[in-house]
């Protein structure tokens, strides 16, 4: 493998990181302690061209590689997680499943707003009994005089309630085959009959990103809203979970970064016993793990996206840098707070939301249990 990185991806990466440093960094304090969701940075990260990264042109994307994307998402996990979370549940979870399973005419109806950042697209997988185990899905829907007919609900679904939150995919039971149950995936638009959405509140992590239930009682949409075929929600479903782990693995790669930086600099500028503490080698060999860990994730993260864009198989190599990069975030983030000392645990230090933030990363778009299994299936166990 070349690890060196192309001009444009060194382009993508400074100048998603001076965006971060000069427009989210000053902001993202306040935003995750009112938990506001900035409708202005989500359309300025759209105008920057974050939205629709990997898209053909053709439907109004930028038609970048995976791995310009994943550096986008860990330059902005490198200040913020949830303007990161954004983006990535956007590109990922929201316009990838219609891009690579829509129509021409689903494309062209709602790829070309999505990629600009004027509009949001969530994907409805997660039940309230319905997490780690998709199959325990209780949402129906049911084919009527040429509608669908969908009652049931998700939970926890990014970028699903804002004003510029335009729909979802809906992951649904549509039937049963040889007594298992059949699975579709169904574009449910906002504004729909019987379909509601509520902002969930009193979060610990992502508070400046909109997390949201979604209800569905006898909401109908026209037929030609399936998204793919009949029975192929599983697949759509566990195609765009391993899109979305690279996403997710470049958060924590991102959030690692940030965590790092903060503790690192810290320990240069605190002194103890006449001299900065950085210089003790207890603080200086944890800096230096730290280090470690992170060009670690990095370099297996890059490894995979180098395998997708090279159209090899790259399943195994995404689910181990989703776990990876998410455990060393939770590992780099909590040595970060413990070099802070007392100041870490104040919400005054940046770093209070870096720990904060990095919870998630071990749970959302599996856990790191569930990465372990798709791990071990890999490796013939």
């Amino acid at each position: 493998m070349n690890f060196q990185l192309t001009d444009e991806q060194e382009l993508i990466r400074q100048t998603v990181r001076d965006f971060a440093e000069r427009v989210i960094r000053p902001v993202a304090q306040q935003l995750d302690e009112t938990a506001q969701f900035s409708v202005e940075i989500t359309r300025q990260m759209g105008e920057l061209g974050l939205f629709g990264i990997t898209v053909s042109p053709e439907f109004g994307g930028h038609g970048m590689d995976t791995l310009s994307y994943i550096i986008a998402v860990e330059e902005l996990s490198r200040i913020d997680g949830s303007q990161a979370a954004t983006v990535a549940a956007h590109n990922s979870l929201g316009i990838g499943p219609l891009y690579y399973y829509g129509t021409k005419e689903q494309k062209l109806k709602y790829l070309p707003s999505l990629c600009t950042g004027e509009a949001l697209w969530a994907f409805g997988l997660t039940e309230p009994e319905a997490g780690s185990d998709s199959r325990a899905t209780k949402t129906r829907a049911k084919l009527e005089d040429g509608h669908w007919v969908i009652n049931g609900s998700k939970i926890f679904i990014t970028n699903g309630s804002q004003e510029i939150s335009l729909g979802a995919t809906v992951q649904a039971v549509t039937g049963e085959k040889d007594g298992k149950k059949e699975f579709s995936t169904i574009i449910v638009e906002k504004g729909t009959a019987g379909f509601t959405r509520r902002t969930m509140h009193g979060k610990m992590m992502w508070r400046a990103s909109d997390t949201a239930e979604l209800f569905f009682d006898d909401c109908s949409v026209p037929e030609e809203n399936l998204l793919g075929h009949i029975g192929e929600g599983s697949k759509i479903m566990l195609s765009t979970l391993d899109n979305g782990r690279l996403s997710i693995a470049a958060m924590g790669l991102g959030c690692a970064q940030g965590a790092f930086e903060l503790a690192l600099r810290y320990s240069q500028e605190r002194k103890q016993f006449g001299q900065a503490i950085s210089k003790f080698q207890s603080i200086s060999f944890r800096l230096a793990d730290m280090a470690t860990k992170i060009e670690l994730a990095r370099n297996l993260l890059y490894k995979a996206c180098w395998l997708k864009d090279n159209n090899l198989p790259f399943a195994k190599e995404a689910a181990m840098s989703k776990l990876y990069c998410s455990e060393i975030a939770k590992e780099v983030a909590d040595d970060a707070v413990q070099i802070h000392g007392g100041y870490g645990l104040m919400k005054d230090y940046e770093v209070e939301r870096f720990y904060r933030d990095q919870r998630l990363l071990q749970i959302g778009e599996g856990t790191s249990e569930i990465q372990r299994l798709v791990i071990s299936r890999y490796i013939g166990c």
